[in-house]
């Protein structure tokens, strides 16, 4: 069971965001899980974010609920073992999902499939350097670009609330903070860089896979 879970009120925990009585307004809320697979050098990370649909301004606001970075190097069995329990945690079983929407880019769909082998029913998605978003078997290919304005978007308005107490928190909201795009004139396709030399940026894009599904599948049919 996830130790570093969130439980806290739903209340702004970002600047700019309100102060509305969400709970009697929710109509419809789910759990989204982002898994951002590391390969030989980078990490995974791992997001769980509640989505919850508020009736009074009609929007979904996403409320920060686990964040987690295995070792480097763990093995991905391992790691499926890990997300399992946490898919299992009866604290994220809400009126819909938990989905789970994991990068299987770099890694192939061999490792999606060990997943699937647990009947999680992941979504997978394929991240592209431009274009738009398509719907593939499995799941979805999307341009990068997307993935983190998804994340900006509902951070900058206020509707994504990241409690202070989770312990990777602050390292999350520097990584968001830390990027910057490349867009090639040519190409038109864009890369996505952090400030920081060697940064990473695994924490945000886990949880940009889960806010940009929520957007996609759900958002945009309110």
């Amino acid at each position: 069971m996830p130790q570093t879970l969130s439980t806290q009120p739903r209340e702004t925990s970002t600047p700019g965001a309100s102060n509305s009585d969400s709970d009697s307004a929710t109509v419809s809320e789910r759990v989204l899980i982002g898994l951002d697979l590391g390969q030989a050098r980078d990490y995974t990370a791992i997001s769980a974010i509640e989505q919850v649909w508020d009736f009074k301004p009609s929007r979904y606001d996403y409320y920060l609920r686990f964040l987690e970075r295995p070792a480097l190097g763990t093995p991905y069995p391992a790691v499926v073992q890990r997300v399992t329990k946490i898919f299992q945690d009866p604290r994220l079983r809400k009126a819909d999902g938990p989905y789970l929407v994991l990068d299987k880019t770099g890694v192939g769909a061999p490792v999606a499939d060990l997943f699937m082998a647990e009947d999680l029913q992941p979504i997978s998605i394929t991240i592209t350097g431009g274009g738009k978003p398509s719907r593939v078997a499995g799941g979805y290919t999307v341009p990068k670009r997307d993935l983190v304005m998804a994340l900006l978007v509902v951070f900058q308005s206020g509707r994504f609330h990241i409690p202070q107490s989770l312990p990777l928190a602050k390292i999350f909201t520097e990584e968001l903070q830390g990027f910057q795009v490349k867009i090639d004139p040519k190409t038109a396709h864009d890369s996505y860089e952090a400030w920081r030399e060697g940064a990473h940026d695994d924490l945000v894009l886990s949880a940009a896979l889960a806010v940009w599904f929520g957007e996609y599948r759900f958002a945009r049919h309110g």
